[in-house]
């Protein structure tokens, strides 16, 4: 009870997405109460870049991806107000936010008048591949993967802000004057949220973006002068579970403390439970994002996977006593993302959820298949100018053989990533949790078991990314009593077993990998 006598009856999770931001209130059994979710505008293109530093390398077709920050912040803070209203919740009986954001993603702003310099840079966007390429050049990239467990891809957050840095006049003696604050998605909110008093992020983001250390767990000095990057722009960085300030209570009517932050796809490794070494799990979004549990020392991948720290608590530790410090991180670019393009790019469908039953109207693809390159390949390939393949096409293909091939793409894409993950870790995987909005069609994941030849777990709260922030948040104010009342708020709901042969299930990891292999490279321009 508060001073006033205001219960403390639930907890707020600010889930940011790719194409959309989401509010959702969990109550002490991680149930959620109330969503709202608002979607916000894509800015895309392609420019011609030239992406090698000799003179005479060829131009190439590179996708550019943008977001207005203002949209971004507008939507969440709709989405904020609109799910206390609809539910009949009183900020003042909100015990802490806890927040989660699509990652990498880049935005500089104004510390005076807050206002963004230019439009956040999304993560899909590749607009510095030519950086990448520069830098690559200079042989740096060994030493930069032992420091961040990263690549050199335009994926993260360091090439975007030199992009920003070598194409805005001024802006880098203004970001060495401390006139100018960098932050991914969460630090940008926390930043508006407390009305510019807080400039932080967590151990999970900031580990996404070059310029953190994984094995110090701080800000490198080394690392941003390799990227030129002034370290003053650069945010503190906080546990995942603890204070980040307090709300301005102008945004929600009543100042709320906001006591988690952390990445995506960490805050839903967090909420799937994932904390021994072999769990993993897959969350199914824009792109779909696997997170391997490796234990407290990392991993290095042989296979261009990524290695990534886990959330913290308040005292440094990972969030329980047996949890994993480190995963094993493969994303594929493009899942749920697809069948938006099916329905907004082709016309084939109305609505997202008209995917399942066109693609179970036929038995089989009927020999299509489709890779799914729309914004090049993540892992384990990194060939951003891979490109979108469809084969296998006859006079009998309909509609229902190209959504099932589609849906089959996000699943073998999966298999891939978890393929390498276990060579990497050296331990099998016994099962795969899944979670995200996809993960609610049923074909798509007993797909997914088939060509993995391991069950999938789905939860009763398919939406863990935000339970995770959830989750996070409750424990740093104790409003989830220890880590037993944690995990009595993760539940199952069904698990889908494999039900192909394995002679079926190798033939077809073999014609889509021979697919894969005539995507790559599609861009490039001689």
């Amino acid at each position: 009870m508060t001073a006033a006598g205001t219960a403390k009856t639930c907890i707020l999770a600010l889930d940011q997405g790719t194409t959309s931001s989401r509010a959702i209130l969990f109550d002490r059994r991680g149930i959620p109460l109330a969503t709202a979710q608002e979607e916000f505008p894509q800015i895309t293109r392609t420019e011609i870049i030239r992406t090698q530093p000799a003179g005479d390398a060829p131009a190439e077709d590179v996708a550019i991806v943008e977001h207005d920050p203002e949209a971004i912040w507008r939507s969440q803070l709709s989405c904020a107000r609109r799910v206390l209203e609809s539910s009949g919740t009183a900020a003042e009986q909100v015990a802490a936010i806890g927040i989660t954001n699509q990652r990498e993603t880049t935005i500089l702003w104004d510390r005076t008048t807050g206002q963004p310099v230019a439009p956040a840079i999304v993560w899909q966007s590749r607009v510095s591949a030519a950086i990448c390429g520069r830098l690559r050049a200079q042989g740096i990239e060994d030493d930069v993967r032992r420091r961040t467990g990263l690549l050199l891809d335009p994926y993260f957050s360091a090439t975007k802000i030199m992009h920003l840095l070598e194409t805005i006049p001024g802006l880098r003696s203004r970001c060495e004057a401390g006139e100018i604050l960098f932050g991914t998605v969460d630090t940008f909110l926390i930043w508006r949220l407390t009305g510019g008093r807080v400039h932080a992020t967590d151990v999970t983001n900031a580990s996404r973006t070059l310029l953190f250390d994984i094995h110090r767990l701080e800000w490198s000095d080394e690392l941003c002068g390799l990227f030129d990057v002034p370290r003053a722009i650069l945010p503190e960085v906080r546990p995942s579970s603890g204070s980040f300030g307090a709300t301005d209570a102008t945004w929600l009517g009543a100042s709320i403390p906001i006591a988690g932050c952390a990445g995506d796809q960490q805050a839903a490794a967090f909420g799937q439970g994932c904390v021994r070494p072999g769990d993993a799990k897959t969350t199914y979004g824009t792109g779909a994002f696997l997170m391997f549990s490796t234990g407290h020392e990392p991993v290095a991948s042989r296979h261009g996977l990524l290695t990534t720290p886990a959330c913290t608590l308040a005292d440094g530790r990972p969030p329980a006593a047996s949890a994993a410090s480190y995963f094993l991180e493969g994303s594929v670019f493009v899942a749920g993302s697809l069948v938006s393009w099916l329905r907004d790019g082709l016309g084939m469908i109305g609505h997202a959820s008209e995917i399942e039953p066109l693609a179970q109207s036929v038995e089989d693809s009927g020999g299509v298949m489709v890779v799914p390159a729309l914004t090049g390949l993540g892992a384990p390939h990194w060939d951003p100018f891979a490109r979108g393949l469809m084969i296998g096409l006859s006079r009998a293909t309909g509609k229902g053989h190209i959504a099932r091939a589609a849906l089959e793409s996000i699943a073998l894409s999966v298999a891939d990533v978890v393929d390498c993950m276990q060579q990497d870790a050296g331990v099998s995987l016994g099962r795969l949790r899944v979670d995200g909005g996809a993960s609610s069609n049923d074909l798509l994941m007993q797909m997914q078991a088939d060509v993995l030849g391991l069950p999938v777990e789905r939860p009763a709260v398919l939406e863990t990314t935000s339970l995770g922030a959830a989750l996070l948040a409750g424990l740093a104010t104790e409003f989830f009593a220890d880590h037993a009342a944690v995990d009595e708020a993760r539940r199952v709901e069904r698990v889908f077993e494999p039900r192909v042969a394995e002679g079926d299930r190798a033939r077809l990891l073999r014609r889509w990998r021979d697919a894969v292999e005539r995507s790559l490279g599609w861009a490039r321009q001689a």
